[in-house]
């Protein structure tokens, strides 16, 4: 019989999580699974189950969660000699991932993607000694946006990261960056740098519009320091998925990239606060099967 892993965090989507734990079991056995639940307590538990699942051949895991769930998830199965389908039911404020797979992000009809026998090779990011599925960001914008509140997530969903990312505009702050990928280098002052393995970030699906989930390749944006009057035309960019034509902006793609800088700046990596420069990123292509439609 094969076997699935449903790895939960029973405190997402306003605690509703558990709700759909005996819906996804029945699917599951239906299809002949036989299934664990195993319930998140602290951080890095759905790391740690993951890859209990690896080292035990399990044929799925589903995550039940939201994008730190995911992530902590994704962490355990990469690199692993055997790697399970992953199956996500988005539960958190954002869903990037799932937006970019277009898995629905209403969870229940999530759920009923687990009937079908369809999956897709994703890209994953490497950010130093972790892992990630969508951004790696430097800069002020990207600095505040790790501090976005539980409460501010769950009354504005992703709009919060957008407002406190731009409570920085009136403090507008560039920084030394060098960037070093392939044979080229860039160097300069830079407001924002932006490595992106997907085409959704923030639940902004304009962002980075070349990017494919299985591309192979990191879409880098260089936001180089401009005036406010120039700013407020990138972030109409932005909005519009032409942020790479704009002259103020340099924009590349790559398998792999060193960034340093001679300040102290740190790091956001899916939505969390990473570790300090310098960092060295790569992509593993097609390193995951994902279940989609």
């Amino acid at each position: 019989m094969k076997k699935a892993m449903i790895i939960v965090n029973p405190s997402s989507g306003r605690e509703e999580a558990v709700n759909y734990i005996d819906r996804i079991e029945e699917i599951l056995k239906e299809k002949s699974y036989d299934v664990i639940v195993s319930m998140t307590e602290k951080e890095l538990d759905a790391t740690r189950f993951c890859q209990d699942a690896c080292k035990q051949e399990f044929d799925l895991v589903v995550s039940l969660g939201g994008d730190g769930t995911l992530n902590e998830t994704i962490n355990g199965m990469v690199d692993q000699e055997h790697r399970p389908v992953l199956a996500i039911i988005p539960l958190g404020t954002v869903n990037d991932f799932a937006r970019a797979l277009q898995i629905p992000l209403d969870p229940a009809e999530a759920v009923e993607f687990l009937r079908s026998d369809r999956t897709k090779s994703v890209d994953i990011g490497k950010f130093n000694d972790r892992y990630f599925v969508n951004i790696v960001a430097v800069g002020s914008v990207a600095e505040a946006t790790y501090e976005v509140t539980p409460e501010q997530k769950t009354k504005f969903g992703p709009l919060a990261y957008v407002m406190e990312g731009f409570k920085t505009l009136k403090a507008k702050r560039s920084y030394p960056l060098r960037i070093e990928y392939e044979d080229k280098a860039w160097e300069g002052d830079s407001f924002l740098f932006l490595a992106a393995l997907t085409n959704s970030t923030g639940g902004i699906k304009s962002l980075a519009p070349e990017a494919e989930v299985n591309d192979g390749h990191l879409h880098c944006y260089v936001i180089k320091d401009v005036s406010m009057l120039r700013l407020a035309s990138i972030v109409s960019s932005i909005l519009q998925g032409n942020l790479k034509n704009e002259d103020q902006v340099e924009y590349f793609a790559t398998k792999n990239l060193h960034i340093s800088s001679p300040d102290q700046l740190t790091t956001n990596v899916d939505g969390e606060e990473g570790d300090p420069l310098p960092a060295a990123i790569e992509v593993k292509p097609a390193h995951i099967q994902v279940i989609v439609k």
